[in-house]
């Protein structure tokens, strides 16, 4: 079996680098008669204050601008609605609470100290839960 000659490939790879090394800058990246600084003054306006820029850009969105018809008023308020996010809608509407069922325990009658104390047995109220769980949006959609 003859082995692979790399001579060709080596040869090929020798041109091509030898080829991108012939160029200069000038023929890579022309460049015309302008220097930075007329570009800076064409962009930022006259002596680089920007005012004309400035003037030039809030001329271009008064012309993008038109007013509201009474049918346009109604519709946008709707559609901004829908999306708009307020801390009301964040949070009842997408976080729901999920249910801490408060239990009933009762405590017998018992000493209680270093010095036994009888103590009266009495009900007390305390949530399952220690704090308030949360479902995450879309989990569970009914309220309580």
């Amino acid at each position: 079996m003859h082995g692979i000659s790399t001579k060709p490939l080596v040869l090929a790879l020798m041109v091509t680098l030898l080829t991108g090394c012939a160029t200069d800058k000038d023929t890579l990246l022309p460049h015309g008669d302008r220097t930075m600084q007329d570009l800076w003054h064409q962009h930022a306006g006259d002596g680089g204050s920007g005012q004309v820029a400035t003037r030039r850009l809030l001329d271009a969105r008064q012309s993008l601008r038109r007013p509201l018809t009474a049918s346009d008023i109604p519709s946008a308020v709707d559609a901004s609605s829908r999306y708009t996010r307020t801390a009301h809608n964040e949070i009842i509407r997408q976080f729901h609470r999920l249910p801490n069922p408060d239990l009933i325990m009762y405590v017998f009658p018992h000493l209680a100290g270093t010095d036994p104390v009888p103590v009266p047995g009495y009900s007390t109220v305390f949530p399952l839960y220690q704090r308030v769980q949360y479902a995450m949006p879309g989990e569970r959609l009914e309220d309580y």
